[in-house]
């Protein structure tokens, strides 16, 4: 008999691979016999059967609580499918209880889910616990009392603290706090020798101040790797200070000089000023005269002896002009003479 012009073997034969396809897609015979030869004890409906309805793909879940298993932690697979939901990564979850457990650092699943979730390594942070991590700082520029440059380089051992790591602040804290503690103790020193004698003396401070409160992880040392001098930033700083101050001068003394010249021109004006009026002056002595011969107040003998006085004035300063201009022209023939 056939279907739609097929055979009805060739039917019945798709029909069972579509069976057999879904029979074995939600219930995973392979993963349960693996489990159970691994001494995990697995529902085949209520566990596997069931993350398949719930999109949760049991591959993943069974195989960690396997390695869980092996590893001597009893892990329940439900706890570990809720993490999975939860968006957590499952098998960094278990490397990272493998290896607290080994190392008898007290980590439980809810710890360890907990800063998964919080979006740290777990796995890492565990390793860092183990096995202290040392963070190089960058060339941290510190000035001494004395003006002088410091560039101070260290190396900060930390080992994670597994109860700060949930909220607590990460590795740039450390090292911005390590730099400002450095800073501070080279700022303190009152000459840069002091802080290339003692080196040591950097570490003491800077780590007896608690850096790593608050932070995820626990400062175990703090040691100096280098130290260079730089510039005198001091001696700078008075050059530029005198440099600002000789222009300070400079610019006042050029104030005074313009007002020296504006007070120069003030008085050559002021000077014109009255010579303008004296000129004025002058005019009205004609005038005058005219009145008082008119008003009989000067007589002719009178003007006349006026006017001897006046030519006789005249003379003796044309006199008095020719010699001081002979006497300097003696004085520049005999200069020319000498030379």
């Amino acid at each position: 008999m056939d279907f739609f012009g097929l055979p009805s073997a060739l039917i019945v034969l798709v029909a069972v691979l579509v069976v057999l396809i879904l029979f074995f897609y939600y219930i995973p015979l392979g993963l349960w016999v693996t489990a159970f030869f691994s001494g995990v004890k697995v529902n085949i409906f209520g566990d596997l059967v069931g993350m398949r309805l719930r999109k949760v793909p049991p591959g993943p879940i069974v195989k960690a609580q396997i390695t869980a298993s092996k590893a001597g932690l009893a892990l329940d697979i439900g706890r570990l499918e809720a993490h999975f939901l939860a968006g957590g990564s499952v098998f960094k979850v278990i490397q990272a209880l493998i290896s607290a457990d080994k190392a008898n650092l007290g980590l439980t699943f809810e710890r360890a889910a907990a800063i998964d979730l919080a979006g740290r390594d777990v796995f890492e942070a565990v390793q860092i616990s183990v096995n202290p991590k040392v963070i190089n700082t960058p060339k941290i520029s510190a000035v001494a009392s004395d003006g002088i440059i410091v560039k101070v380089t260290a190396r900060v051992t930390v080992r994670a603290n597994l109860d700060r790591l949930v909220g607590g602040a990460t590795e740039e804290t450390i090292l911005a706090r390590v730099g400002e503690g450095i800073v501070t103790t080279v700022g303190s020193a009152e000459t840069h020798k002091d802080v290339l004698e003692n080196p040591d003396n950097i570490s003491k401070t800077v780590l007896g101040k608690g850096l790593d409160s608050g932070t995820a992880f626990e400062i175990l040392s703090i040691d100096i790797a280098d130290i260079d001098v730089g510039d005198n930033i001091g001696a700078k700083l008075q050059t530029e200070q005198a440099e600002a101050d000789l222009k300070v001068a400079r610019a006042k003394a050029e104030e005074r000089r313009a007002m020296a010249v504006a007070l120069e021109q003030e008085n050559k004006a002021r000077i014109e000023e009255m010579r303008a009026k004296v000129v004025e002056n002058e005019a009205e002595v004609p005038k005058a005269i005219a009145e008082a011969f008119r008003t009989g107040n000067l007589g002719v003998m009178d003007y006349y002896n006026l006017r001897n006085v006046q030519a006789d004035t005249d003379m003796r300063s044309r006199i008095a002009g020719e010699e001081g201009s002979s006497s300097s022209e003696d004085n520049t023939d005999g200069n020319n003479q000498g030379a």
